[in-house]
This record gives C-alpha cells, sequence and structure tokens, in this order.
C-alpha cells in the first residue's frame, strides 16, 4: 500500500482529529475529505488502487487540500478485502498514532427492476454496502477500544426510512448497513466509542452514484416489466421533482454536516442527523425510531448501553 500527502501547516490544536473516510474517490466521499482537511483535520481518504486507475482522483483531492490547514493524504482501501483494511488502518496508526473518526462512505449505487437482479448481484450489493463496513470495523475497533474513544460516523440513505422504487439491492443493503451501525453502537459505547448515522436524501448532481450505477444483467427479465417501464425510464426526471423548489440539492451539504459532527465535543454528537436538500423526510421516521430504541433499552435493562441519552 502506498499513501501521498498534501498539507500546507497540519493542526495541532486539540480540537484537530484524525479521520479516516472510506470510499473517497468521488462524490460525498472525496467533498467530505476535503472539507475535514480544510477544517483542520488529519485526514486518510481511502479509495481502491489510487496509484493506477484511480491515480487522477487521487491527485485532484491532494490539489484541492494543498492549501488546507489541516493534512489530506490518500491510502489505498479496498472495502471488499478485510486484508486491504487491515493494512490501511496500520498505516494510519503508524502515521498518525491512532484514528479518532472512521467516516463509512462506501457505496454503489443499483437500479433496477428487483426480480431482475441476480442473487449474485444482490450479494454484491450487499458486500459492497454494508459488510465492507464490517470489515474496516473490525480493523479499527481494536484501535478505538485501546484508545477508549473514537467516532463511527456511518453514511446512511435517507432511501432505508422511505424506500423507493427501482432501487431494491441498494436499499436493502444501506438498511443492512444501518442495522450494522445500531447494533454495533450498544457494543462499543462501553469502551467510550461513539456512533452516529448521517442519513444524506436524494442527491441527482453533484456525485457519481448515478452515473456509476449499476443495472441488472438480466435485461429479459427487465423487459418482461413493459407496464411499469415508462416509471423506470423517467426515474431521474421523477426524481427531480422531490428537490426543494425544483433546485437540486448540493451534496456539499452532506460534508459539511460531517465536519460539523466531527468538530462537537465527546458527548454531544447525535445518534442520527440528516442532510438532505430534496425534503425527503427521513428524520419524521428517525424520531419514532429513537424513542423505539430508548424504550427497548429500558424493557431489556440495557440502558446502561446507551452511551448518551
Amino acid at each position: 500500500m502506498s499513501t501521498t500527502s498534501s498539507s500546507s501547516s497540519p493542526s495541532s490544536s486539540s480540537s484537530s482529529h484524525t479521520v479516516l473516510v472510506t470510499g473517497a474517490g468521488t462524490g460525498m466521499g472525496a467533498l467530505s475529505s476535503v472539507s475535514l482537511a480544510q477544517a483542520g483535520h488529519r485526514v486518510f481518504a481511502s479509495m481502491r488502487d489510487p496509484l493506477g486507475r484511480n491515480a487522477e482522483k487521487a491527485q485532484a483531492l491532494l490539489a484541492q487540500a494543498e492549501d488546507a490547514p489541516g493534512e489530506l493524504s490518500v491510502v489505498e482501501l479496498d472495502v471488499l478485502f478485510e486484508e486491504s483494511a487491515a493494512a490501511a488502518v496500520e498505516e494510519v496508526v503508524q502515521q498518525a498514532g491512532g484514528i479518532d473518526v472512521v467516516v463509512h462512505n462506501a457505496a454503489h449505487l443499483l437500479v433496477g427492476v428487483t426480480e431482475a437482479f441476480s442473487p449474485e448481484e444482490v450479494l454484491r450489493a450487499f458486500d459492497v454496502n454494508a459488510v465492507g463496513a464490517l470489515r474496516v470495523n473490525r480493523a479499527v475497533l481494536p484501535v478505538m477500544r485501546r484508545q477508549e474513544s473514537g467516532l463511527l460516523l456511518w453514511i446512511g440513505s435517507g432511501t432505508t426510512r422511505a424506500i423507493p422504487p427501482f432501487l431494491a439491492p441498494y436499499t436493502a443493503a444501506k438498511a443492512a448497513f444501518d442495522a450494522f451501525a445500531e447494533s454495533t453502537a450498544w457494543e462499543v459505547t462501553a469502551y467510550g466509542v461513539e456512533t452516529t448515522i448521517l442519513m444524506p436524501g436524494v442527491f441527482t448532481h453533484g456525485t457519481a452514484h448515478f452515473a456509476n450505477a449499476a443495472f441488472p444483467a438480466d435485461t429479459e427479465r427487465t423487459a418482461a416489466y413493459d407496464r411499469i417501464a415508462p416509471f423506470l425510464a423517467s426515474m431521474g426526471e421523477d426524481t427531480e421533482r422531490m428537490m426543494v423548489n425544483g433546485v437540486s440539492a448540493d451534496p456539499q451539504i452532506v460534508a459539511d454536516e460531517v465536519v460539523r459532527i466531527v468538530g462537537l465535543p465527546v458527548g454531544q454528537r447525535p445518534r442520527r442527523t440528516v442532510a438532505d436538500g430534496s425534503d425527503y423526510g427521513a428524520e419524521i421516521i428517525n424520531g419514532a425510531a429513537e424513542e423505539l430504541r430508548l424504550r427497548l433499552a429500558r424493557r431489556m435493562g440495557v440502558t446502561g448501553l446507551l452511551g448518551r441519552l
């Protein structure tokens, strides 16, 4: 694994944190990495093959953070391989002495008729969008437990609260990702590790999410759904109608919220937060879910696992 870095004068302030960001090559991960460096943090922006096929993306990140008060390094990390996650975390710890924050951002969108996706395609979606975070956690949580401090910042999705059509493998995988986050949170809070689940709304511009989306290989099954074909064809246009005042949201609001959460004092970070320019409405369900979480803790007698009430 190779690492390259860019910095002007790395901050030595006590408010500066060492942050590992997964899936930092494009979109929200790239924006968050640069924004965190601009806020004075020491950022390790990870991606696959930063010296090869993603070299241009790596250099673009370094250039954007060149004059930042913090520091940005690019490290190789493929969330599909546990060895890659372990090597990346080892590199970060060797350079920075520890890890304060992990931003679980790596994800891949899938679009299409549910039946047309093969089981293998769906399993791949779960591997990238849910199990990938587990691999990273298996590398980073031993470090955070030894430190008795840390933050797991999970970039979830509002689509797990109000489920749209044509995104089933993605929304199912992100729902599993969300469940991993919630369940892990119960277990790590006793070791001083905090959890925040950030739920972006819908963004049709400014990320490579839709541009790089995967489609089902079984085109014959897709064709069999001729009655709903017009709705699938107009999905992008229909999604645009969700935008507030007809203007597409800027995904920078997600990066800004990442910076805000990372910068909050220990004990003041929320369990969930929303960055939504589309009025998707995830916060409506979040409120009820939080009440149920507290109720469950009281009924099970495990309120000591809540950490921050």
